[in-house]
This record gives structure tokens, C-alpha cells and sequence, in this order.
């Protein structure tokens, strides 16, 4: 099984995440992809980071009616601060019978060359690049490199930041999350002050 990668804080989850995610698991040769929700760094105390579980629980609301989405928890109980290369090492232990990639945007590409160990993500997992309008231009050693590949997702700017400040503004952002995630972030009164 292939399973493709998206990690994220995803504070809150949202249209745009699933509909990418989605995307790939319909239009690509992954079989899965996995949300990995990435801790709250014990160095970085964010006032509008909800917690680890809480998060978690938002991508589990979101991804339970999708058979290809799935929500991880995985790098919770590894070491702090998460690098990607510690925790593709740790999944390759626990699944040795799947393959992995990694799903990033193109954003993030940019500035992929300073990621721990970059070469060695390149040299033995697939990445999978979904379009983002961001500044900047994508290094020359990663065009048109035979491990990555440009998706032509939807292009979404949508972000959580800016969800997160409609919902404390008190503004109606029920379109832009999926109706169980919007129901428990109401519930929970989660970002409104």
C-alpha cells in the first residue's frame, strides 16, 4: 500500500485540506493518505494552537466518512521538535510493508534544501506537490526531479489563520469546514476569544 503523507497542525481542518487530500487519493497512485496532526512544539506556546487531541479529533470528524483519508496521531509520542525524516524513519519500522510519500505544497518546496536530511527524503520517498500562489522560486536541483511530482489540485487559498479570526470575529464560516468539524468547533467554543 502507498500511503501518502499530508502533516499539518490543521488548527482547524478545513475544506481546502480535504479537498487536496482527496484530489490525491482519487487522481494519483496513492492509496491512502494519512493526516498527520504535528504537535504543539513545547518551545512554541501558541495561544491559538488547540490541543494535540482536540486537533486530532477535528481531522478524525473530517476524514471518517472518506475510505482513503485517514487522521494520525503518529508523531505525538516521538521526540521533540518533529523532524519529517525522524518520523518517515519511525513509520518505514512500525509498516514495513507500506510505501511512503510525502504530499507538500508548492510553497514549501521552495524551502525544502533547509529541511534535516532533504537529500536522503529525496533519494528514498516520493513527493507529491500541489499548486500554492506563494512568492519565491522553486530551487533548480528540484525541477524536474524524478521523485517529484506537480499535482494540478485545485488551488484553495483558504487558511486556518484566517478561520480561526472570522470565528472570533463572530462571522458565519460554515462553508469553509466540513459541517462535523464546524459543529464540534461551535460546541467546544473553540477561537472565539
Amino acid at each position: 500500500m502507498k500511503v501518502g503523507l499530508f502533516f499539518g497542525t490543521f488548527n482547524p481542518i478545513h475544506i481546502g485540506h480535504l479537498t487536496i487530500a482527496n484530489h490525491l487519493a482519487e487522481h494519483s497512485d496513492l492509496d491512502q493518505v494519512w493526516f498527520v496532526v504535528t504537535p504543539q512544539s513545547p518551545f512554541k506556546k501558541k495561544n491559538s494552537l488547540l490541543d494535540n487531541r482536540q486537533r486530532y479529533e477535528m481531522v478524525y470528524l473530517a476524514t471518517k466518512d472518506y475510505l482513503k483519508l485517514k487522521p494520525s496521531d503518529i508523531e505525538f509520542d516521538l521526540k521533540q521538535p518533529n523532524y519529517t525524516i525522524d518520523t518517515l524513519t519511525y513509520l518505514e519500522e512500525k509498516f514495513p510493508d507500506y510505501k511512503f510519500a510525502l504530499i507538500m505544497g508548492e510553497d514549501n518546496l521552495k524551502s525544502f534544501h533547509k529541511w534535516k536530511n532533504y537529500e536522503v527524503i529525496l533519494e528514498n520517498y516520493d513527493i507529491y506537490v500541489y499548486p500554492r500562489l506563494s512568492d519565491g522560486e522553486i530551487d533548480n536541483r528540484f525541477k524536474n526531479h524524478p521523485r517529484i511530482f506537480n499535482i494540478s489540485a485545485p488551488i484553495i487559498e483558504l487558511s486556518s489563520t484566517f478561520i480561526r479570526k472570522e470565528i472570533k470575529a463572530g462571522r458565519n464560516i460554515c462553508p469553509m469546514l466540513p459541517e462535523k468539524v464546524w459543529r464540534y468547533i461551535d460546541e467546544m467554543n473553540f477561537y472565539k476569544y
